[in-house]
């Protein structure tokens, strides 16, 4: 089964950018803000309110994730560029955070130029 990863709020609330695609088109629910949701998977990357969340809390919902997807062999994640639109981080930020990913985690090209440096 494959599954579209998303940046998401804690608040759930679906309503731009990859979290309105993973709500119109892979089952996310509103109000749900993390984990496994239809075929999506939400990281948060924004608070309640909306704001931005700090890197080291990011890099404890990626965390959450990776754990998640070692734990569930028979998915594929695709994950899309957490972080990197609207809450505003770069690559170089966010890509290292999945240095440690499982085999069944495919990442942007964009994630992969920089773990490959």
């Amino acid at each position: 089964m494959n599954i579209f990863v998303f940046g998401s709020n804690q608040a759930g609330r679906h309503g731009k950018g990859a979290a309105l695609h993973a709500k119109q088109y892979h089952g996310a629910i509103y109000g749900k803000g993390e984990g496994i949701q239809g075929r999506s998977y939400g990281i948060p990357t924004k608070d309640h309110k909306i704001k931005t969340l700090p890197l080291e809390q990011i890099q404890k919902h990626i965390h959450t994730f990776l754990i998640f997807a070692k734990n569930n062999p028979q998915m594929t994640f695709n994950v899309t560029r957490i972080g990197c639109g609207l809450a505003g981080y770069t690559d170089n930020e966010i890509a290292p955070f999945f240095k440690y990913k499982t085999n069944n985690i495919i990442l942007p090209e964009s994630f992969n130029n920089v773990l490959d440096k």
